[in-house]
């Protein structure tokens, strides 16, 4: 039988409620339970296909081509497992359900009502996700902060999910105790306050993490309890750390993974947590020779601030291979704004021991992403292109290798006379209709590597499959000039003949993707292309 635990937030959002969620999930795998994971989304999108990276972070997507949330990708990298759609509730989804279905007169006729309704849809795409995934336990991550309108419906659904399984569901309320500079001392109130209004949505809290720039100490964990009505051993320290791979070594040092095994009343099947705490010592080894990987993009500026959710997912795999390869990751971000406004910049690329070209949409900046490919490929400086970064790539060998000097994107420029990047034909008649939402090529596509390439040896395999996000593919008009010019084309759908892989020879790395490799790359498997990357880098 199936257990589920909510993992609810509250004071504010970014508190670490997906980190958590993730890290309980782990904790019980590494008992040797199945675990799956469930992200609920309080927005009305159907999902983040649509959704500005600035603002909501990226978009991860799973291998049935769902656009979703990043805490998704955050399930993935600790459990090692693919998720799909079913993982993915938001607020437009439950009700297009409901409506879809109402208009099908699967209600019977009846009058159809928010309450209880809406729960019910909630509750049946968990049990879903419990079905479909053969589970021992499914984490929910109910997100938003409690006491906010947006997200009251889906506790409701987690409150009647307790009703119907009372022994079977747990809830975590994950808060932020702040410290005030000017006296010093930690406070328990806005949890206090949470606590409260997760009771006015009829849940009591089986435990509360106390998120916090140190660990809680005795008095704090005693005033929760007495405030909150909670075992004192039910408030778990959740202290900053350097890594969230630290996360779960943390919860079962304060003894989380014993008192969910207990109020459930079960047996750990084993417990073994050894080859995560290899991947954590590795990972604060002080030994670990620096590698200094710079990041050319154009979402994470925000008003002076900088946004790295945006490329969450690259991070990470840039991380899980230079720690596979006993490497101290220094990640930078480099405007390609102002590349194009100095070229003075381009210098500073000197500097680098590998540059990073990621996906992107929109003109706005490719320019300077033009340039700085091109100060790699002169420069012999290791290069790893991303979707976008493949097509800037094709447009700037076309350009200065093979002479074609107004070669562009469609994207760019839907009158170019010379269109290296194009959309494919389906996709056209999408653009025409307007019909944006999870239309691009999505999930995960085949791809046959050519023999002797960087890619195939990187892989050791001919045939892969790996996760796509993007509308415009490379001009197979244009592969004879420049394949001619020493294009390499590593990779190649073998369904549609699109390219996936370029790469250069004489070049100690020069290899970009029309894929987006890091949403497979995770901390105890780091991804192929990553890991060769790396290494170009490390030498």
């Amino acid at each position: 039988m199936t257990h589920y635990i909510f993992v609810a937030g509250g004071v504010m959002s970014s508190v670490g409620k997906g980190a958590a969620t993730a890290s309980i999930a782990k904790i019980l795998q590494n008992r040797g339970f199945t675990v799956s994971a469930v992200k609920i989304d309080p927005y009305i999108n159907v999902d983040a296909g649509t959704m500005n990276p600035i603002e909501h972070g990226e978009t991860f997507v799973t291998d049935d081509g769902t656009e979703c949330d990043q805490d998704l990708g955050n399930y993935e990298r600790f459990l090692n497992i693919s998720l799909s759609t079913e993982s993915s509730i938001t607020t437009g989804r439950v009700y297009q359900s409901v409506i879809e279905k109402e208009r099908n007169l699967e209600f019977n006729g009846r009058c159809v009502e928010v309450v209880p309704d809406i729960p019910n849809e909630v509750i049946s795409r968990i049990e879903k996700v419990a079905k479909k995934d053969k589970v021992d336990f499914v984490v929910i991550e109910i997100g938003g902060t409690v006491g906010e309108y947006q997200n009251l419906l889906f506790l409701e659904a987690a409150r009647m999910m307790k009703l119907r399984y009372p022994k079977r569901v747990l809830f975590t309320l994950v808060t932020y105790l702040p410290t005030i500079k000017t006296i010093g001392e930690m406070k328990t109130k806005p949890t206090q306050t949470s606590s409260r209004l997760l009771n006015e949505s009829g849940i009591q809290a089986d435990f509360i993490l106390g998120r916090a720039s140190v660990p809680l100490d005795q008095t704090r964990k005693r005033k929760i309890s007495t405030f909150c009505s909670i075992d004192p051993k039910d408030v778990i320290s959740a202290p900053d750390v350097d890594s969230i791979y630290e996360i779960p070594i943390n919860f079962e040092k304060e003894g989380l993974g014993d008192r969910i095994i207990k109020k459930l009343k079960l047996r750990n099947k084993k417990r073994d947590g050894s080859e995560w705490e290899k991947l954590v010592n590795r990972i604060k080894d002080p030994k670990k020779k620096d590698i200094k990987i710079g990041i050319v993009g154009k979402y994470f500026e925000s008003d002076g601030f900088s946004l790295t959710d945006s490329y969450i997912s690259i991070l990470e795999a840039i991380k899980h291979s230079s720690w596979a390869n006993n490497r101290n990751p220094i990640i930078e971000w480099i405007s390609s704004g102002k590349i194009e406004e100095d070229s003075k910049e381009l210098a500073k690329l000197k500097s680098y021991d590998g540059i990073i070209v990621p996906g992107g949409f929109g003109v706005r900046g490719t320019e300077g992403k033009i340039k700085a490919i091109e100060y790699c490929r002169k420069n012999k400086i290791p290069f790893l292109g991303l979707c976008l970064g493949l097509q800037l790539a094709v447009i700037e060998f076309a350009r200065n290798v093979c002479g074609i000097k107004d070669a562009t994107s469609t994207e760019f420029d839907p009158k170019a006379k010379n269109p290296l990047i194009d959309l494919m034909e389906e996709q056209k008649e999408v653009m025409h209709k307007h019909k944006y939402g999870a239309t691009m090529r999505l999930g995960a596509w085949n791809c046959k590597l050519n023999k002797g390439t960087i890619s195939s040896k990187a892989y050791k395999t001919e045939n892969i499959s790996e996760r796509h996000r993007h509308r415009y593919e490379v001009n197979n008009s244009y592969k004879d000039i420049l394949t001619s010019k020493g294009l390499v084309i590593a990779g190649v759908n073998p369904e549609k003949e699109l390219v996936e892989i370029i790469e250069l020879k004489d070049h100690p790395f020069f290899v970009a993707t029309q894929f987006h490799p890091e949403l497979k790359s995770r901390p105890l498997s780091p991804h192929p292309l990553f890991n060769e990357f790396i290494k170009a880098a490390s030498k």
